[in-house]
């Protein structure tokens, strides 16, 4: 892949070292113009032609495909959402929770995945249990323990904690066995690594565009597998969740539409499509191949006690133990180095994506 065009393209790359795609990626500049674009389209051109609603409707369900396409999925099966946290949210808003009810995650989790759980123990009294790990990794007969009464188990393609690979396939399996409801947080998987929602069995998987896709905030997706959306009553409504805005008795919008609402922007719409775009034209594998080869050049120049994420490959997620990670995000901040530290572990992330190069990743282990 063309690793210096991709480089040219992103400002923010003229001002520093970024390593820190996973919690957000710089966009280039074709993104932030097509984001543009179709938002001056929407206010200056569409008001006078077909109408602004049109125009902002056509843009929202062209993006479907697009992301329906990058996660090996149908049309009907992506509802399109603001964010991870929002479309988890959807799911834990549709359904009438109560005591009975058990959600298991794992202790690997993101805020954004343990958050509405938390709410609906203190309100509705369901029983979330935490699936213990070690070193970024799960236990398959604990997976099974903890899953074999439970409604709905939630976990992460790929950890944001250490970058460990999950075994999607086989934790579906054994969830879908105890008759559990899988949701996968994919958010980190999209845009480093190829993902086929298929070949993971999952009924619903959240994610977004603003990581590894270098898309804009506010562009996130929800995928529910065809048939899985009878079971669910989302909590908000409004003329994108039904067939009929107009009819009294309202029928919901058939496949993952039930779970979306009302206007959205063109902006972030066009910004995602053209990440995905920018994604389909540099290539999955390629961009991959070339996150792993600049993350074996980093562990390669880290002391065996200072890694806590997996020596092999699994990810451009890269987790270093140092004594103070505050202070060490901070010193590597005024030498234009930008990396983030982490709650659990007590450590500092960096993400390397294929725009990064061996120089920056060699200046990086100096100033480690």
């Amino acid at each position: 892949m063309d690793h210096e065009r991709l480089r040219a393209d992103i400002p923010a790359l003229e001002r520093a070292s970024y390593f820190n795609t996973g919690a957000g990626g710089p966009s280039p500049r074709r993104v932030v113009e097509a984001a543009e674009s179709a938002l001056e389209d929407h206010e200056y051109e569409a008001p006078v032609e077909d109408g602004m609603y049109v125009a902002a409707g056509e843009s929202h369900e062209a993006t479907k495909p697009a992301v329906a396409d990058l996660l090996g999925a149908g049309e009907d099966e992506i509802a399109l959402t603001q964010s991870t946290t929002d479309g988890i949210n959807r799911v834990a808003g549709a359904i009438d929770w109560d005591e009975d009810d058990v959600v298991v995650r794992t202790d690997l989790e993101h805020p954004a995945g343990i958050l509405p759980w938390r709410r609906l123990e203190r309100e509705c009294g369901v029983e979330v249990r935490v699936l213990e790990t070690e070193d970024g990794r799960v236990d398959l007969d604990n997976v099974k323990r903890a899953v074999a009464d439970a409604t709905l188990f939630e976990f992460s393609s790929i950890t944001w904690t250490h970058g460990t690979r999950l075994p999607v396939g086989e934790l579906v399996g054994i969830a879908r066995d105890a008759g559990a409801t899988t949701l996968v947080d994919a958010v980190q998987s999209p845009g480093q690594t190829a993902v086929d929602v298929r070949e993971w069995g999952a009924d619903l998987v959240v994610g977004a565009g603003h990581k590894w896709l270098l898309g804009p905030f506010g562009a996130g997706f929800l995928y529910v597998r065809e048939g899985v959306e009878d079971d669910y009553v989302p909590s908000a409504i409004g003329y994108r969740s039904v067939v009929d805005p107009g009819e009294p008795d309202y029928e919901y919008a058939p496949g993952a539409g039930r779970f979306e609402v009302g206007t959205t922007t063109p902006a972030t719409d066009a910004g995602l499509r053209e990440a995905i775009a920018l994604h389909r034209e540099l290539g999955a594998d390629a961009i991959e191949s070339r996150i792993e080869t600049l993350t074996d050049r980093l562990k390669a120049g880290l002391a065996e006690d200072r890694l806590l994420s997996p020596r092999s490959f699994e990810s451009g997620l890269v987790t270093v133990d140092v004594d103070d990670p505050e202070a060490t995000v901070e010193r590597l901040a005024d030498r234009d180095i930008v990396v983030r530290s982490l709650p659990y572990p007590e450590a500092v992330r960096i993400s390397v994506h294929a725009f990064n190069t061996r120089d920056e990743i060699d200046g990086l282990l100096e100033a480690l």
